[in-house]
């Protein structure tokens, strides 16, 4: 038998000695043990419930164009279908102790302390795989996904916690099966598509997916619950906090506009979490949602930090402009024609001379586009952009984007400064980066790295040791405690925060 000398020495467990608080990291990648989540899913289900979540794997792994995949096309046929160059090396492998490390519980928990970490919140490979099938299997394949995963990591609970997934196709489908995950099997964090396909209505009317699948494929747009959904999630919304469940997402963007490319992978991947998740977050933003829930919390895990930092930067320094008070500065009503037709007779006269205009008639010539482009005037609530989010003020951005949304930031990402720099942040804020280690994905070929790796930050001057104590403990701690206050009780976490003060929301 190979003896592991590694175990519990590492550069990270040197750097976690020397810390006076614990460390909460809040995305790591386990794999499952096919043979033995199947013949779970099997005894839940039976064999079809198997072949659809084979199915499933099948269509998230592989982008197809007429049934076969990347790699069984041609150059031309790829360039010919737009076949999408989808992931591929996605695992660590080389490093056999870790590969073995994301599929054993016993030994993920057992290397802990090696990795310097306290508490690790788990996101299994199949927890949202059932998002890939048909209406008919995918609740029942959900609910065997998270008892199968809640079952396997239950005895590791005081260190471990694996996440549910929840699918969000109706907001009724996904209570229950939040009900279930929270009530039945004792699970509590939700992992959810940052997102839903769904076919745009005119052209499916016209062309059938039954009868059109190739134009079903592409004919659609995607719904982020919180704005112009065809569904009122508030009552999940309202079950989340009723239940006190902080919600995750890794949403991402790859296939996109600009995220398309037919033979790089790189060029799909860079930024696309970024993007994924700041299209969902603004949806719930926009869209009222973290208005009238206060107390949801979202964090976004693998985009990093800094877009969270750059969207509420923006959204302040919009709002000055295009508030229902600043807008009157562009509204066309408000132009004293008058006083434009004197400035064009004393300014313009090669353009006045040759043309005879009334004053109503100049003005309407240079607003141009103001009055040509829409049929009316938009009235009402179509002049808020900011309204249904009930934005009045600039610390109204910050209670409904800072306070609510978390930012999973991975070890080495050096944008996070972005996060901590209270000078550029709007009322001299830090955004809330999380610790988010990413073990078990290809960007972290050693588990043992990250924290380390998150220190060296710190030595090179990209944060302070501050922040640093707010990314590694924290953050996570609010995110999951202002869910549910009782989240780390009976955990390894408990009994080693009762003497450190955590700010709970940021304030003036």
């Amino acid at each position: 038998m190979t003896e592991y000398s590694r175990l519990k020495t590492s550069r990270s467990a040197a750097i976690k000695a020397t810390l006076d608080y614990p460390v909460i990291d809040t995305d790591v990648h386990t794999n499952d043990f096919t043979p033995a989540i199947e013949d779970y899913i099997a005894q839940y289900g039976g064999s079809q419930l198997v072949d659809a979540l084979r199915k499933a794997e099948s269509s998230r792994l592989n982008s197809k164009s007429n049934g076969k995949d990347w790699y069984q096309q041609t150059p031309e046929e790829r360039q010919y279908n737009r076949t999408i160059r989808s992931p591929w090396w996605a695992r660590v492998t080389r490093n056999t102790l870790d590969l073995a490390t994301y599929t054993l519980p016993e030994l993920f928990y057992e290397r802990q302390a090696e990795q310097g970490s306290d508490y690790s919140v788990l996101f299994p490979n199949n927890v949202l795989a059932p998002t890939g099938v048909g209406s008919e299997y995918r609740q029942p394949l959900q609910r065997a996904v998270n008892h199968y995963h809640a079952d396997l990591y239950r005895k590791y609970s005081d260190r471990l916690t694996v996440v549910a997934g929840i699918q969000m196709n109706t907001p009724q489908e996904a209570i229950e099966e939040l009900e279930f995950a929270v009530k039945t099997l004792g699970l509590k964090v939700a992992n959810i598509p940052g997102g839903v396909k769904r076919p745009i209505k005119a052209i499916a009317d016209k062309y059938p997916a039954e009868q059109f699948p190739e134009i079903a494929k592409y004919a659609s747009y995607i719904d982020f619950y919180g704005l112009d959904s065809e569904y009122d999630y508030d009552p999940f919304w309202a079950k989340v906090v009723e239940l006190g469940v902080p919600v995750t997402t890794h949403y991402g963007s790859q296939g996109w506009t600009g995220r398309s490319s037919i033979t790089n992978y790189m060029n799909n991947h860079i930024g696309h979490f970024a993007d994924g998740s700041q299209a969902f977050a603004k949806a719930l933003f926009f869209g009222g949602v973290t208005r009238r829930f206060p107390g949801l919390r979202v964090a976004m895990l693998e985009g990093g930090s800094d877009w969270g930092a750059h969207v509420y930067i923006h959204l302040v320094d919009r709002f000055s402009k295009r508030s229902l008070e600043g807008l009157q500065n562009y509204n066309p009503d408000l132009t004293n024609a008058d006083e434009l037709l004197d400035l064009f007779e004393r300014y313009g006269s090669e353009f006045t001379q040759a043309r005879s205009l009334s004053k109503e008639e100049l003005t309407k010539t240079v607003l141009g586009s103001s009055f040509a482009r829409h049929s009316r005037a938009p009235i009402g609530e179509e002049l808020e952009d900011f309204g249904a989010a009930g934005i009045k003020t600039i610390e109204d951005i910050r209670d409904r984007w800072v306070n609510s949304f978390f930012f999973g930031s991975e070890s080495d990402d050096r944008t996070i400064a972005a996060a901590f720099n209270d000078k550029a942040n709007p009322l001299g804020v830090k955004i809330n980066a999380i610790y988010s280690s990413d073990v078990g994905h290809w960007d972290v070929p050693d588990l043992t790295a990250p924290l380390a790796e998150s220190w060296d930050l710190v030595r090179e001057g990209v944060i302070t040791e501050d922040d640093f104590k707010s990314y590694v403990f924290a953050n996570p701690y609010k995110f999951y405690t202002q869910a549910n206050p009782d989240f780390f009780k009976g955990t390894a976490i408990e009994s080693k925060v009762s003497n450190i003060e955590v700010p709970q929301l940021v304030t003036a």
